[in-house]
């Protein structure tokens, strides 16, 4: 359960922290502001700034709209709790998933596999992931009766 109470700077300085580029960086504030620029609400890295750093705690409900579309979560995120916390989990499990899938991308054989399967007809394609979940059920049972 995340922590209750937090205010709105923690709670964009937290979207910030889980959020990343796809090289796996930090946005900044003047790209989060030029992105939600771009897409019609006009803000400032230096108000965004403002707001991570508690100058300014009264944002407009178009700038909260636009932090939150850009950071993919409901415009309640900044203001209620339990949304707060839902989308929290959301975005560990999230994060999870993308260092397993990173993790995996980096093995070669299974890039290989994959690049031939993506070659593959759609009804080759499902035979081949018939095939998979067959010998992954196997290699399961195999690891909860201790074999390698």
């Amino acid at each position: 359960m995340a922590e209750r109470g937090r205010d709105f700077a923690d709670k964009l300085n937290h979207l910030f922290a889980v959020t990343k580029s796809p090289e796996g960086e930090e946005y900044s504030n003047d790209f989060a502001a030029d992105s939600i620029t771009a897409a019609g609400t006009k803000i400032s890295g230096t108000y965004v700034w403002q707001l991570r750093k508690r100058k300014r705690d009264n944002p407009t409900i178009k700038h909260v709209e636009g932090l939150a579309k850009f950071f993919g979560v409901p415009f309640n995120y900044f203001f209620d709790d339990d949304v707060t916390d839902r989308v929290d989990q959301q975005l560990r499990e999230l994060a999870a998933e993308q260092q397993r899938l990173k993790a995996n991308a980096g093995d070669q054989e299974a890039q290989r596999i994959a690049m031939r399967a993506g070659e593959l007809t759609p009804d080759r394609r499902q035979l081949v992931m018939d095939l998979l979940d067959v010998v992954y059920r196997d290699q399961q049972a195999a690891r909860e009766r201790g074999e390698r």
